[in-house]
């Protein structure tokens, strides 16, 4: 493997979303991930459809450039074989409910009795303290718990979660973030270190703008829709076909938003006059708007805002997006070789390195691929590792998953 990371070793023993985009992010890097999954079923995000030809999306996606082994962690000789691969890693990572990796002899502690310059990263629903620290949390919990449900959608729209993983894949960036920082005081001082992040935590301080807000106003802050609380106009407008996402954020653009639709006397409209009031005047403002956008189709007005400079974009489906102009430009999809999949296209991590850029390299490994491979570069035997797995202590290769 090539990359930054190159050459260092993470044990990855997380599951789902949250904790496989945190290594997958680490794997695109360099860094050589031992994924640790348990006998039979393995990460449960292997059984997430939808499938392509049986394996499913979300694990494909997350879990690229990664090494997979079998290791049943309720055994004693499964620990061991995690204390072993410990002694010379780099990382490891976990995303269980608060206590459980003490519980299960996978706690701090534990590990860096056995190698004092491990960065430890826990990555769990509601951080390591408070009265919630215990609760198990997904991320349309978090979305509920820290007010950003409270705030997405319309304003008599049912309630709706934002339909992406923005606090599983949002955490993951903060936890590769403190453990990039954590390598880099160890390569100063020689010390590892214990890294936390959760979902709780970032869905604060991506909601921090509205909390502030209150703290500003005593003001509750409401439902949006697709506008904005401190800018008008700024939103989805209906053209004659479909929607056009619209952004005016200053006086100089909302001059030029007038000139294209051809209404320069809103220049002269006091409720319009300036930012401020035309906020308190802003679904006023958006019937006059549509009633001209209604006249031609969203492409036809996206050509004319753009050509005058102002932020605009046809609301897009994602069938749209996949192989659009600038997706294209942009080598946002990398060709992966799968045994079962043909033309398996992943997206890249979306920034991009001069010297050393991350590289999708491998598809995502079947169960146990990886196991022989881990243990005999550990030293086990063969005889020892075919002990090991007649015992069901490893899964060398589970070619069918139970929950299929």
């Amino acid at each position: 493997m090539t990359g930054p990371l190159a050459g260092m070793r993470v044990v990855d023993v997380t599951t789902n979303i949250s904790g496989p985009t945190l290594t997958m992010i680490l794997a695109d890097l360099g860094a050589e991930i031992i994924k640790i999954e348990r006998p039979g079923t393995g990460d449960d995000a292997r059984g997430m459809g939808p499938f392509m030809s049986g394996e499913g999306v979300y694990f494909l996606h997350i879990n690229r450039n990664k090494e997979s082994v079998v290791i049943d962690l309720k055994k004693q000789d499964g620990k061991q074989i995690v204390y072993d691969l410990v002694e010379s890693a780099d990382v490891f990572v976990e995303n269980f409910r608060q206590g459980k990796a003490e519980q299960m002899g996978l706690g701090y502690a534990k590990l860096k009795a056995i190698n004092n310059q491990i960065i430890y990263c826990s990555l769990s629903a509601y951080g390591q303290s408070g009265p919630q620290k215990l609760q198990p949390g997904y991320d349309a919990i978090a979305q509920a718990e820290t007010g950003i449900m409270g705030i997405n959608g319309a304003k008599d729209a049912e309630l709706a979660r934002v339909p992406v993983s923005i606090l599983d894949q949002g955490s993951a960036m903060w936890g590769v973030i403190g453990i990039l920082s954590a390598l880099l005081h160890r390569k100063h001082t020689g010390e590892g270190q214990f890294v936390s992040t959760s979902l709780y935590e970032t869905g604060l301080f991506w909601s921090s703008y509205h909390m502030l807000s209150f703290l500003a106003t005593g003001e509750e802050p409401q439902k949006n829709g697709s506008g904005h609380t401190a800018f008008a106009p700024y939103g989805a407008y209906l053209a004659s076909d479909t929607y056009i996402m619209i952004g005016i954020s200053n006086q100089s653009l909302f001059e030029r938003l007038c000139r294209v639709l051809n209404s320069m006397e809103w220049l002269s409209d006091q409720r319009f006059r300036d930012n401020k009031n035309r906020v308190e005047n802003q679904y006023i403002l958006k019937e006059k708007i549509e009633l001209i956008l209604q006249r031609e189709t969203a492409d036809y007005w996206v050509t004319e805002l753009s050509a005058a400079g102002i932020p605009s974009s046809k609301v897009k489906k994602i069938s749209e997006v996949i192989d659009a102009k600038q997706t294209e430009a942009l080598d946002m999809w990398e060709q992966v070789t799968h045994d079962t999949i043909e033309d398996l296209r992943l997206p890249r991590l979306p920034f991009q390195l001069s010297k050393s850029t991350p590289k999708v390299k491998t598809a995502s490994p079947k169960l146990g691929e990886n196991t022989d491979y881990v243990l005999q570069s550990l030293g086990y035997t063969q005889e020892r590792i075919a002990e090991l797995s007649s015992s069901q202590v490893i899964a060398p290769y589970e070619k069918e998953l139970k929950n299929r």
